[in-house]
């Protein structure tokens, strides 16, 4: 059985308008394509259900922000806290992103093809964040879990006050935050790399996985003494 598929022009609409039009729209349709988002702020925000959603250009800040069992696929870049307290689902982003990517998540995957701002995955408490480029300073600030993974460089203070949860980087960390360290990966940290990563179409050769490290956080209690 097809999908029922069907286009949505963005251009004379309302952040308001348009998501009110995608939420009627949801309920009779598998996919749902926006046309000439014109990097529109709050695209996608407070969706809820299975729905597939694809923005045919760049979206601004907040875009999927406080989704559920969303699967979101941007096209071009977003701007700041794309994904912001997602519960659930999926967003893609095939460019790069501003900052704060990832805030606050409960779960769901947050794919970024390209590069990342700064505070990356700020206070996330569970789910996935997949940057396939660099990350800015103070990514993972406030981490209480869940996992990221950056193929390219991290900024300074990564991982700043992190309390749980773990930060995979393949390319150079600046530096550290308080309460973060670097681990060696083991075998299970390589298999859930590579499962992860193929799974969202990141083509890298058995040598390019020796090149990752993990931080962690160094104490599960670092602002109530020894």
């Amino acid at each position: 059985m097809s999908k029922k598929i069907i286009e949505i022009d963005a251009s004379s609409l309302t952040p308001r308008e348009l998501n009110a039009n995608l939420k009627k729209l949801a309920k009779t349709y598998d996919k749902i394509i926006v046309k000439n988002p014109n990097s529109m702020h709050y695209l996608v925000a407070g969706f809820v259900g299975e729905s597939e959603i694809e923005i045919d250009g760049s979206a601004g800040y907040f875009a999927g922000t406080m989704i559920d069992h969303v699967n979101l696929n941007i096209k071009g870049n977003a701007g700041w806290f794309v994904g912001d307290n997602m519960t659930n689902g999926q967003i893609i982003v095939d460019g790069s992103v501003g900052d704060g990517a990832g805030q606050g998540i409960y779960g769901g995957t947050l794919v970024v093809h390209k590069s990342a701002g700064a505070r990356t995955g700020e206070i996330m408490k569970n789910g996935t964040i997949i940057i396939g480029g660099n990350s800015g300073f103070m990514t993972g600030i406030f981490m209480m879990g869940g996992r990221m993974i950056i193929l390219g460089d991290i900024g300074e203070d990564a991982a700043e006050s992190i309390i749980r949860g773990v930060i995979y980087v393949k390319g150079e960390v600046n530096s550290l935050g308080k309460n973060a360290k670097l681990e060696k990966i083991n075998d299970n940290d390589l298999k859930e790399l590579k499962e992860t990563l193929s799974k969202y179409n990141f083509d890298l050769s058995n040598e390019e996985y020796n090149d990752f490290k993990k931080i962690v956080p160094e104490s599960k209690r670092p602002f109530y003494g020894k």
